[in-house]
């Protein structure tokens, strides 16, 4: 390959310890490019259906994109995709760091491990040279204590290190897979599949700089945004994610108390300029990149002792992990969060978790016989933070909670999936579908189940639409409590648009418009591309990652959402306000037909055969 892709593709078999790599053509990149195109591509050809998530017949992806490890803002991240052991359906998730970019300096666009140790290994790459190596002795540590060890036995402290702490070891279901300490692929337990697979971690150096088409052309960009940075993304860079969570709380966006209630007054108190203001050390950065959005904070008090290694808390964790449980303590919330990093778990999926069984212990569900004698009131911040240590060690009540709360609400019953808010066993992010009914079809629909990010923000676009939007055919605003074909067809554009950084793979954060990142790719690929083929490339992997959950079992009756949105909130902006099941299922069909998928949701052959996929069709 010229530019961008090495053309590569790493393939590790536990079972057999056999290593080995394969090329791909230009063509193939081209119609899939990386991240969750490739990722489908793989499981929907390559996974028997109804294999068991954790079982060694899974195979677990590791995916860069073309701009990884390119020179510019955003390019630092790398997805993980597998059949999820949340949900069973596709699984995938991304991570910044520094960590993908050095995958794609050692010569290799993937990474797919197949089969299962007999015993704890982990993967050095050092360029081409690729080896398994024993892991026995990393076995059961922590994230930082594992990384350390790595280094020192590796003599060289620049190895970039993916790897799972004793969450994924323990397989909760949840668990993550964290890069360089401090950088998450959080959602649908893909640390639990690296756990399953005796894997505790993949080292990485490499020493090829990624080769792009027109260099001076992106230097031109790269330059543009990091010298603009204070006019275009002035408030993440300043304060990470969670400096509007009072406007959050004032519109009824923010999660309450398992999304029940509307008011929290503490709000200030665990915002990011509360973070700021109170614990915040210092900002972190990826790779190449000037908005500088990671906090960075450190507590060392009787209650509380916290090691900035392991970051500081985003805007889902301050709202999971605080005002979801009822928690105002922002030192508890940095503690919970560096738990979750140490124990390579989601912050999200735990925070949802434990507001699920606080709810539960306030309806009489659960009960101090049930909690060891804990005390499970929202607002209990030492419960919150011994919880999550519970769930990272699989003890107690934290085994049970491990499962996600699908299977917990299962297990406990009397009511208790009432209570349970997740869609296709996904606990939902921090913002509430009551309020963004665009929001609330994308997280019926996303193959993963509910996600804030592949998915877009009704308030982001009305009144004032983004003009970078128009050269998509978007021309109006939908107001926010639209919940017809303009705001179905507003969702299909800009949330696909959204989901290409999942296949580029580039973050969200760098607000690059259209026109900036059509030419992104034209500068490191060379392709003569437009919007209408990346546009296509989306529509493409998020259609063969229906197919497979349609392969998996899953039908149109699991592209819905949890009993609780139907409801309005107890109090606050949204105590009149709920999601509308006959509007949300005529939404849904619209959808569907506006993706060229039947009423049941499954793709048209004239659908695949538009997108060049014909060959998916015998998968359904």
């Amino acid at each position: 390959m010229k530019n961008c892709f090495e053309g590569k593709i790493l393939r590790v078999n536990l079972s057999k310890e056999k290593i080995s790599s394969e090329c791909l053509e230009e063509s193939f990149y081209r119609r899939y490019f990386g991240g969750r195109g490739l990722i489908a591509y793989y499981l929907l050809k390559e996974l028997k259906p109804g294999i068991e998530p954790l079982g060694s017949d899974n195979k677990l992806i590791f995916a860069c994109g073309p701009v990884t490890g390119a020179p510019f803002s955003g390019s630092g991240r790398n997805s993980v995709g597998a059949k999820s052991p949340l949900t069973g359906a596709y699984g995938e998730a991304e991570a910044g760091g520094y960590w993908g970019a050095e995958m794609k300096r050692a010569g290799f666009d993937a990474i797919i491990v197949e089969g299962k140790a007999t015993a704890p290994v982990y993967l050095w790459i050092h360029d081409q040279n690729v080896e398994l190596r024993d892991a026995s002795n990393l076995w059961g540590l922590e994230i930082k204590k594992s990384q350390e060890t790595i280094r020192s036995e590796l003599g060289d402290n620049r190895v970039k290190v993916a790897q799972i702490g004793p969450g994924g070891e323990k397989l909760v279901r949840y668990a993550s897979v964290v890069n360089d300490m401090n950088h998450v692929a959080g959602r649908c337990g893909m640390g639990a599949v690296m756990g399953a697979k005796n894997l505790k971690a993949v080292a990485i150096k490499g020493s090829k700089r990624v080769k792009v088409s027109k260099p001076k052309r992106l230097g031109k960009l790269a330059k543009w945004m990091a010298t603009n940075v204070d006019n275009v993304a002035r408030t993440i860079h300043t304060y990470g994610t969670g400096a509007d969570m009072d406007v959050s709380e004032t519109m009824g966006n923010l999660p309450i108390r398992n999304f029940r209630d509307g008011d929290f007054p503490e709000v200030d108190l665990i915002s990011a300029q509360a973070v700021k203001e109170t614990v915040r050390v210092g900002m972190g950065t990826c790779f190449a990149c000037a908005i500088a959005c990671k906090k960075e904070v450190k507590v060392d008090s009787p209650w509380w002792k916290i090691d900035p290694a392991y970051g500081g808390p985003e805007y889902e964790t301050l709202a999971a992990l605080g005002s979801n449980c009822g928690v105002s303590d922002l030192k508890a919330i940095c503690k919970a969060n560096e738990l979750c990093q140490r124990y390579s778990i989601d912050t999200i999926s735990t925070g949802v978790s434990i507001s699920f069984a606080m709810e539960c212990f306030e309806q009489g569900l659960l009960t101090k016989e049930d909690t060891n004698g804990m005390d499970l009131s929202f607002g209990n911040a030492q419960s919150m933070v011994k919880l999550v240590e519970m769930i990272g060690e699989r003890k107690g009540i934290g085994a049970l909670l491990a499962e996600g709360v699908k299977r917990a609400a299962e297990r406990i019953q009397k009511g208790a999936e009432e209570l349970a808010v997740h869609v296709k066993g996904q606990e939902v992010p921090m913002h509430d579908p009551r309020l963004k009914r665009g929001e609330a079809l994308g997280y019926a629909v996303s193959p993963t189940g509910a996600d804030h990010v592949h998915n877009i923000h009704d308030t982001f676009l009305f009144p004032q639409l983004p003009k970078s939007y128009e050269s998509l055919g978007v021309l109006e605003a939908v107001p926010i409590e639209d919940f017809g074909p303009r705001k179905i067809r507003l969702y299909k554009y800009v949330g696909e648009w959204r989901t290409l950084n999942n296949f580029l793979v580039l973050c969200l954060f760098p607000p690059w418009s259209v026109r900036q990142k059509v030419e992104i790719v034209r500068s490191v690929t060379g392709w003569n591309t437009t919007a209408f083929e990346l546009m296509k490339v989306v529509e493409r992997g998020n259609t063969l990652a229906r197919i497979f959950n349609i392969r998996e079992g899953f039908t149109e009756k699991d592209d819905w959402l949890p009993p609780r949105f139907f409801q309005p909130k107890t109090s606050g902006a949204l105590n009149k306000t709920s999601v509308d099941p006959q509007q949300l299922q005529k939404a849904k069909l619209i959808y569907y037909d506006m993706m060229g998928w039947t009423e049941d949701g499954v793709p048209k052959q004239s659908t695949l055969e538009e997108l060049d996929i014909a060959w998916a069709a015998n998968k359904i």
